[in-house]
């Protein structure tokens, strides 16, 4: 079995209360979350595709449907959730299963569940596991399940899993990935932003940033470089600095030049090199990192100079950073922010994982 021989429901309902605003409409990149995965799906041979939504945005939903080729089925019931709109899909489909695909899940790409259509014999769903969670809204699911999502509904009972667990049902572990990234709260929407922003880079970028001195940004990027490198990931370092610097030592050759007035430096051995340049104004942090060679990803240390994705340290100095480009705050205590991810300063090990999401690695 193939997507060819399957339909598709993207399911675009929900209230978004944990958002505070329609998720589907949040932009990512050059549109939104939801047009970004009607994109991909029309990538797809899909024998039938369907958008089912809540009529509320109906407007909005037909305008998208349209465009991308799939036929809108709105919502009958109002705040029934996701399971209204499994319903009507598998009210309309006309192949035996259809992939139900929640739209909340930016960072998804449909090869992460061609082997449910390997493991579906008849079952009347199948589902995806990954870290013992199931993703009911990633499954796989036979139009024979109706009548139990009509029951289910009639009843109030609105909880997809609910549903599964009273029939015929198969779950397929998957590997350990951020596929199946739900986007449900402020703090979701700044992180996938930041991978984002990093999947158009050649090398992905972090900032480490801090309201003042004396924060420990550069004893926090020390103990994370270790992390990353047993994680197999190779780190390049760019740092900021406000009060100059040099490398030299008098005497050497190199300090020779730049006494003679040369305006650029370079050294180089056997084990590397390095280059001092003179600039007229302050050069580009992320223009520097694009430099680095060999490294799988470039931490920039900076206060004012970074870029998304930054991860914000607090310990209590001055005004916690939360600027748009502020995907996390690595604090040591209360400091007010709440839409945004929350680590403990000393939690090394999230930071690693952190970083290794943000740079897709």
């Amino acid at each position: 079995m193939d997507f060819a021989d399957i339909g598709v429901l993207i399911i675009a309902g929900g209230k978004s209360s944990r958002m505070g605003q329609d998720k589907r409409f949040l932009p990512m990149d050059d549109c939104s979350m939801l047009e970004m995965i009607l994109r991909r799906t029309t990538q797809q041979a899909f024998a039938e595709a369907y958008l089912c939504g809540e009529c509320d945005s109906a407007a909005g939903l037909a305008a998208l449907g349209k465009k991308y080729g799939l036929e809108l089925l709105q919502d009958s019931r109002q705040g029934a959730g996701p399971l209204e709109g499994l319903r009507s899909g598998l009210a309309k489909m006309r192949t035996d299963y259809a992939l139900a695909l929640s739209c909340d899940m930016p960072l998804f790409h449909f090869a992460a569940v061609k082997p449910l259509l390997a493991e579906a014999q008849g079952e009347l769903a199948v589902i995806p596991v990954v870290n013992g969670r199931r993703q009911p809204l990633a499954g796989l699911y036979h139009r024979d399940l109706l009548p139990m999502v009509e029951q289910a509904l009639i009843s109030g009972a609105y909880k997809i899993g609910q549903v599964i667990d009273g029939v015929p049902h198969k779950l397929v572990q998957m590997a350990d990935n951020d596929v199946f990234f739900n986007v449900n709260r402020p703090a979701d929407f700044r992180l996938v932003a930041g991978r984002l922003a990093n999947a158009k880079r050649q090398i992905p970028l972090i900032t480490v940033s801090a309201p003042q001195s004396n924060t420990g940004k550069t004893t926090f990027i020390e103990r994370l470089i270790p992390a990353l490198r047993a994680c197999g990931l190779r780190v390049g370092v760019v740092k900021g600095d406000c009060h100059g610097y040099d490398v030299d030592e008098e005497g050497k050759d190199s300090y020779r030049f730049k006494q003679a007035g040369a305006a650029g430096v370079a050294v180089v051995s056997p084990k590397g090199y390095f280059i001092q340049q003179k600039t007229i104004g302050r050069a580009s942090l992320v223009e520097i990192a694009g430099h680095l060679a060999d490294v799988d990803l470039v931490i920039i240390e900076s206060r004012n100079h970074g870029i998304l994705p930054k991860i914000s340290l607090w310990r209590g100095l001055g005004k916690v950073i939360a600027d748009e480009e502020t995907v996390a705050i690595f604090s040591s205590g209360e400091h007010g922010e709440q839409a945004i991810s929350q680590y403990d300063i000393n939690d090394i090990e999230g930071a690693a994982r952190l970083v290794r999401f943000l740079c897709g690695r």
